[in-house]
């Protein structure tokens, strides 16, 4: 039986850096990296629901194409990152959990500033599941700020690979909390909503469920929530949409690794419909939560710590 002093030094989280297991509070990087001077990194979050990993190969399969995109290498198998990720979660004993990869550019050589000499990074850790919208917020519904900070243009930094270029969406959530919102979206240069920090968007107008399908994540929980959509009756389009289209719409969600579906009842200080989480939005959170037991969505974790 595992000591009491060594489960305490565990229970924050664990993390798998510079080749070794460490709790998270003992986890660093070097102030030379850079994807820490430079935001030169990618990264992704899976979760686990009840000792479940959730569309584990999804996020796997998303983490190496964008690492491959960036020409970075996290210098191991995939099934050897898998395994690390069921021990970090193993080793912290959590049953629900906040699981992240990160690869980096790492560190020049001394003196250079040329990207090739980098030896790259890589870390993962567990920690207990993080809620964007908390489970008391999402059974009445967050607040929504459409920003006037526009999203890094695609063209720029291409939103498909999961990336921290977050200052525009950072001045926009501060923006946000300035306007008593708990979450923010951001439009393109031309005006369609993009994404908000870290989840996507659905709206429920003109009958049917509509998605931006360009300048933002393709996120599981976004592909997750397609897939219901279609399943409940009510197929999502993957297309433009505004503000007015927000503004208008019957309701509205957003959705994200951390925190699932997000039932948005107030955009702008105005109720989204007649106010509150809608019946379909309702009807797609519990599909969703449904799924996270469902074995062909979800992998038990590997947990072999007594």
């Amino acid at each position: 039986m595992t000591e009491p002093e060594a489960v305490d030094r565990w229970a924050g989280g664990a993390a798998y850096v510079d080749g070794a297991f460490c709790p998270i509070v003992e986890a660093k990087i070097s102030v030379l990296d850079m994807g820490l001077t430079r935001s030169d990194c990618t990264y992704d979050v899976v979760s686990v629901w009840d000792g479940r990993f959730f569309r584990l190969d999804a996020h796997l399969d998303r983490f190496l194409n964008s690492v491959e995109q960036l020409r970075l290498d996290i210098g191991r198998s995939r099934d050897d990152l898998e395994a690390l990720l069921h021990e970090c979660v193993s080793r912290a004993g959590l049953r629900n959990a906040y699981v992240s990869m990160t690869c980096t550019r790492g560190r020049p050589a001394p003196g250079s500033r040329d990207l090739r000499t980098c030896s790259n990074t890589f870390y993962c850790f567990a920690v207990p599941y993080v809620w964007v919208s908390s489970e008391e917020q999402q059974a009445v519904g967050a607040s929504m700020w459409i920003s006037n900070i526009p999203r890094i243009p695609p063209e720029s930094v291409d939103p498909s690979v999961k990336n921290y270029h977050w200052l525009d969406m950072d001045m926009a959530q501060l923006d946000a909390y300035d306007h008593d919102a708990q979450l923010v979206v951001l439009r393109d240069m031309g005006g369609a909503i993009t994404e908000g920090p870290g989840y996507n968007v659905f709206a429920f107008v003109d009958g049917r469920w509509v998605t931006p399908v360009r300048g933002t994540l393709q996120g599981v929980t976004r592909r997750t929530l397609i897939e219901l959509c279609a399943e409940s009756g009510h197929p999502a389009e993957q297309g433009r949409l505004t503000a007015e289209d927000l503004l208008r719409a019957d309701e509205v969600l957003a959705c994200t690794t951390a925190g699932g579906v997000m039932p948005v009842a107030q955009i702008n200080g105005a109720p989204v419909g007649q106010g509150g989480v809608g019946a379909r939005t309702a009807d797609l959170r519990s599909r969703y939560w449904q799924r996270h037991v469902d074995p062909a969505w979800s992998t038990p974790v590997r947990y072999t710590r007594s």
